[in-house]
Order: structure tokens, then C-alpha cells, then sequence
């Protein structure tokens, strides 16, 4: 399948799925906010947010049976586990996560989440490049 045409329905079958959350549950999909509803009200299989999460894990070894994925991490391990502390944070601080934030709220022409994706996009820019260029990795 061309590159293309695969980024066209993975981005159409997000739209969807997060567009039938709303629509569904009254809730954004966004996956900071969907753990937070894990803790919280009845058992945790009668939660949406737990078969939304599921269906986010298993859905890739369900594509793995029919095509095999080229993945490539050179980072090590440790630079691996101070890139998630420093995603946990900036959600945190961010009041929400890239999801939430870029493809929820942006969507609903959020003054917020536009400013708050645009710095994430920013900051993601500048690691990259110091990664890259300034640091050798």
C-alpha cells in the first residue's frame, strides 16, 4: 500500500473514532484524559475509556498478523525512558497530551489547544534538532 494512501485512511479511521467518542460518550478522546477515566466511577470494564484504550494496543498486533512494520529505534533505552518522563510532564503541565490537545481540540477550532499543539510542535522541532545537530545522536 503506498505510503500515502496509508496515512490517508489511519488519519480517517482516527477521525472517526474520535468523532464517535464524542459523539457516543460526550468525551474527548484524548488519551491523558481517557487513563484519568479508568480511575475513576463504576468497574472498569463498563468504562468506555478502558475499550477505547484496549482497541489504541491490540490494534497493532492485529495489523502485525497481515503486514509486517518496519520499525527502526536507534535511541537507547535510557534516552527512551527521560523522553516519556518528559512527554508525562508536558501533559501535565499542558493541562492535556498531543492527542487531546492536536487532534481533538484543534478540531473544534480550540484557542488553546492550537496554541498548545503549536508549542509542542515547536518544542519537538527544537529537540530534534539539537538531537540531531548539536548533540550528534
Amino acid at each position: 500500500m503506498h505510503e500515502y494512501v496509508s496515512a490517508f485512511l489511519g488519519g480517517t479511521l482516527l477521525g472517526v473514532a474520535v468523532v464517535g467518542y464524542l459523539y457516543i460518550n460526550g468525551k474527548i478522546a484524548g488519551i491523558s484524559g481517557l487513563i484519568g477515566q479508568l480511575f475513576n466511577g463504576t468497574g472498569l470494564f463498563q468504562r468506555p475509556a478502558t475499550w477505547f484504550l484496549l482497541g489504541l494496543f491490540v490494534t497493532p498486533f492485529i495489523y502485525g498478523l497481515f503486514i509486517t512494520p518496519k520499525i527502526e529505534i536507534s535511541a537507547s533505552p535510557i534516552t527512551m525512558i527521560i523522553a516519556g518522563v518528559l512527554v508525562g510532564f508536558g501533559t501535565r503541565l499542558g493541562s492535556g497530551c498531543t492527542s487531546g490537545h492536536g487532534i481533538c481540540g484543534m478540531s473544534r477550532l480550540s484557542k488553546r489547544s492550537i496554541v498548545a499543539t503549536s508549542l509542542f510542535m515547536f518544542s519537538g522541532f527544537v529537540t530534534v534538532y539539537i538531537m540531531r545537530h548539536l548533540l550528534g545522536n
